[in-house]
């Protein structure tokens, strides 16, 4: 229970208009897209780097857990705040500091949306390739705390490959700068790339230095369709083996297909066991030269239809069919239970195999989509929360699941993160002496564990 005396000192830092104390009005920061909930005893609002570092010092004082908080668009439980405490929503620290063309660079704080940094850097002729789904809502920091990347990652690399510096602090509530300006520079521990992807359990981060990299000059968009999933991957691992390497390649597997014929216009054959949406980007003058190059590697056993968009319109009715995907699973069960594993792209056709026989073994509807180029599949396990021993299947169809993935040599997630949905999983993937460097890591750069606890890692587990 959180005293009287912590609501007023955290008052006093933020102002009063920063604090939420009311049950109602602290509720909704208790959840984010995993759906999973746990009240916060209070929030707040903070707008400068000092008054996070002031909070931070204020919670190690009284020992109060906190959470940081983007736009709670996750979807692993990572802002859900499971020992009630402080959620510190930084949504309302959303300058742009500044914008450097000349040296591509531009210097935002965590509250920014992913959208404002591709429109601000845009009208310099820039863009951050980091472009995961929820653009338009999801904040700069979410995007770092997990090191989310969506499609353009295939070519452009994640936000750790995107990020050069950092304004953090600690969980100790010490302030630090991270990283450099430009793009080389080795001077001592590469600590950016740490906190990036750590969800918050290290440092808080309050402003970030991102590289840009110009627009292309041009796009091409292509969609390939295929008999099978094995023959789809196969095409996926020519593609990617060629040197016109694609900024987005996408794929849909068979049963999405059939889900997806009512809620799009695209015309899609009867019978397709995989759909890729493919698109290239680069200099005019190399467009056609690159689809040609797609093309040719795209050929072979299993190929039933590709297509290159001509016009913006073919393009947007080709992106249909992607878009369609999540309003119709909508429609198939009351839940979805997504996770985003990633294998070897040679070993994506073991992978859909041993999924169609996991959904054959316990009954569940599994839909798969995602990044293709990278190997990056996001598996839909379709589920009525409602039905109990339906969960329970789900359960140990997941279990199979993450271990069929490592025994292709996968990892058990890509983009989404760890938070609670895949802590108790972890120490299947990581050896318990690295877990242990990992856990002291943790405690080095938080020692009293009040940052975002009981997330990533296994809770009370020895290693």
């Amino acid at each position: 229970m959180i005293p009287p005396t912590f609501q007023h000192q955290l008052g006093a830092i933020v102002g009063s208009e920063g604090v939420l104390s009311e049950i109602a009005d602290c509720w909704p920061y208790g959840y984010d897209n995993s759906r999973r909930h746990a009240p916060p005893e209070l929030v707040a609002f903070a707008t400068t780097h000092t008054q996070v570092r002031d909070i931070v010092l204020l919670c190690n004082e009284y020992n109060v857990a906190l959470v940081a908080r983007g736009r709670g668009t996750g979807t692993t439980g990572a802002t859900v705040p499971l020992h009630g405490g402080v959620v510190l929503s930084l949504e309302r620290m959303n300058r742009i500091i500044s914008v450097d063309p000349d040296n591509r660079v531009i210097v935002v704080e965590p509250g920014v949306t992913n959208q404002e940094v591709q429109d601000a850097a845009g009208k310099h002729g820039f863009f951050w390739p980091p472009d995961p789904t929820s653009a338009a809502y999801c904040t700069v920091g979410g995007n770092l705390a997990y090191n989310s990347a969506g499609p353009r990652a295939v070519k452009y690399g994640t936000p750790r490959e995107n990020t050069l510096g950092l304004r953090a602090v600690t969980g100790a509530g010490d302030e630090v700068r991270l990283g450099v300006y430009t793009t080389k520079g080795v001077v001592g521990y590469d600590l950016t790339r740490l906190v990036i992807g750590s969800e918050g359990t290290l440092a808080i981060i309050t402003e970030a230095t991102l590289k840009l990299t110009p627009l292309p000059e041009a796009k091409r968009t292509l969609r390939a369709i295929y008999s099978t999933m094995r023959a789809a991957a196969s095409a996926v691992s020519r593609i990617m083996a060629q040197p016109m390497t694609p900024c987005a390649l996408e794929f849909i597997d068979g049963r999405a297909i059939e889900m997806i014929r009512n809620y799009s216009k695209a015309d899609l054959p009867i019978g397709a066991g995989a759909l890729l949406m493919i698109e290239v980007d680069g200099a005019q003058v190399a467009m056609d030269e690159a689809v040609a190059a797609i093309t040719r590697a795209a050929q072979g056993d299993g190929l039933l239809d590709i297509q290159v968009a001509r016009t913006p319109q073919e393009v947007n009715d080709m992106w249909a069919t992607r878009k369609a995907l999540s309003p119709a699973l909508r429609t198939i069960a009351p839940k979805k239970i997504n996770e985003d594993i990633v294998v070897p792209v040679s070993r994506m056709p073991e992978l859909i195999d041993g999924l169609e026989l996991l959904s054959q073994e316990f009954d569940i509807t599994i839909v798969n989509f995602g990044h293709a180029g990278n190997g990056n599949i996001h598996v839909n396990l379709l589920v009525d929360p409602e039905n109990a021993p339906q969960m329970h299947r789900a359960e140990q169809c997941l279990d199979r699941m993450f271990s069929l993935v490592l025994q292709l040599n996968g990892t058990l997630s890509g983009e989404h993160g760890v938070g609670i949905e895949k802590r108790d999983f972890i120490d299947r993937e990581i050896d318990p002496t690295t877990l242990k460097l990992m856990r002291q890591i943790k405690a080095q750069f938080d020692p009293k564990g009040i940052l975002n606890p009981d997330k990533m890692f296994p809770p009370h587990r020895d290693v």
